[in-house]
């Protein structure tokens, strides 16, 4: 006997997300990438190995955007991924898939959150980094607890901002571009640093699909999501080649990794402007408090996301049914939203920002393989389904992306074999208690399974 579905009153999420908003999102959860974690590839890359792994990862993130748009019209649910991989796939298949999906939206803030801290302890010196970086988490938890449509006008206001920012940064610094220095050390560690460097290649565009986890949010979700998609895309791909130039291009990508003391650092902006105008220049101090703006709206962003997979995983029961419930009057998952914050809390412990950075990205490449698979499965299967928006140039571009993904995975596994071996872990453990779960109550607890009929 199957598990009563839980009633929309306890579950369901307001229809408030017009296009400008949906974009604001999705520019709003990747532009942290540019502010700071792109640098940490420099070390093993140098200026052009990690150009070389940004622009294959950049084709890898055009062609799925392109791909994912198509399912996440066709199927506007709040759990994404996990929703298109169980009806593609099955329950199993759809339960790591939705597993990998967390790892990458639970993980990703608490890298931004310790950013954060080490921007703030610019001007606050006397102040922990850690402690700055809990403080925000309760913050803009409490923010998405509250409700959304505030939680989105607060994001596309701080995305603006971010943008502008990352564009006054850029007319800063450009015109003290230097070709000799910005390609200095090319590749230290020959063709072979072009793998190491994928990871952070990667957080230039990682979480721009969390797009498709506030389609049930959206006022028309066919037409707003396809929209919202496209243009964040446009706009970070020309950020990111922008951010990058500028930044290397003042004084070599060693000054945007490590500092006068020679340790490696998580703000190379602020490095590179220093070099340009000094650490006491007022615009020093102005651009670096705006900038404070672009980390902000990552943060809150995959924060909120985060919090609409987890409520998916509530509700079909594959976690505890609390997770799986909205506030009676705000519709916003607080219980999703206050487990996850407290699973930051033991990432915010570790302290290393770039480990916690690649148990995301292989999370998120996981997902974009995941979804391309599932995107050619529901084509052959499901050729009736209603699809607002098809992706162009198929198969193509779903296949570009899938064999992206799927290499990218291979490359990121064998420069990070400690990282891989700690995601599959939680694969492995994941997937056996599902497995176990599944023989001892069978079907009486898959729920709504999240089919998105």
């Amino acid at each position: 006997m199957q598990a009563k579905p839980q009633t929309a009153a306890s579950s369901k999420l307001e229809r408030t997300l017009g296009p400008v908003m949906i974009w604001g999102l999705g520019v709003g959860y990747v532009i942290s990438g540019e502010y700071f974690g792109w640098n940490l590839g420099l070390p093993a890359g140098g200026t052009l190995g990690m150009l070389v792994a940004t622009g294959i990862v950049t084709v890898m993130y055009v062609c799925f955007v392109l791909s994912y748009a198509e399912v996440a019209c066709a199927i506007p649910r709040a759990g994404g991924a996990f929703v298109y991989a169980d009806r593609a796939f099955g329950r199993r298949i759809g339960f790591l898939v939705g597993l990998a999906q967390l790892i990458e939206f639970v993980f990703a803030p608490p890298a931004i959150a310790l950013a954060i801290g080490a921007y703030f302890n610019i001007f606050l010196p006397s102040v922990s980094p850690l402690l700055i970086a809990v403080a925000a988490y309760v913050m803009f938890t409490g923010l998405n607890i509250y409700g959304v449509k505030l939680s989105a006008m607060f994001e596309l206001v701080v995305t603006v901002l971010a943008v502008g920012e990352l564009l006054i940064f850029a007319g800063v610094t450009l015109p003290h571009f230097d070709m000799a220095r910005f390609t200095a050390d090319p590749l230290p560690n020959g063709w072979a640093g072009v793998l190491p460097a994928i990871p952070f290649a990667i957080w230039f565009y990682l979480a721009i699909e969390g797009i498709a986890n506030i389609a049930e949010e959206a006022k028309n979700p066919q037409r707003d999501i396809a929209i919202g998609f496209s243009s964040a895309m446009v706009t970070l791909v020309v950020l990111a080649l922008l951010t990058f130039v500028s930044s290397v291009g003042v004084d070599g990508w060693r000054s945007v990794v490590f500092d006068a003391a020679g340790a490696q650092v998580d703000k190379p902006l602020p490095l590179a402007l220093g070099k340009v105008v000094g650490e006491n220049h007022p615009l020093y101090h102005l651009l670096i408090t705006v900038g404070l703006f672009g980390l902000v709206a990552s943060f809150h962003g995959i924060i909120l996301v985060a919090g609409r997979a987890t409520l998916e995983f509530g509700r079909v029961g594959y976690l505890p049914k609390m997770f799986g419930r909205t506030l009676a009057k705000r519709h916003t998952p607080a219980a999703a939203l206050i487990g996850n914050m407290f699973v930051g809390f033991i990432a915010l412990a570790t302290g290393h920002t770039g480990e916690i950075i690649t148990l995301s990205v292989f999370g998120a490449l996981t997902l974009y393989a995941a979804s391309m698979g599932a995107l050619f499965v529901l084509r052959r299967d499901e050729p009736e389904l209603e699809r607002p928006f098809r992706t162009p140039l198929y198969p193509f571009l779903p296949a570009v992306a899938l064999v992206l993904a799927l290499g990218c995975l291979v490359a990121v596994a064998i420069s990070n074999a400690l990282v891989g071996a700690v995601y599959l872990g939680l694969l492995v453990v994941g997937g056996g208690g599902f497995v176990l779960r599944d023989r001892l109550l069978g079907e009486r607890w898959s729920g709504d399974r999240g089919s998105g009929n």
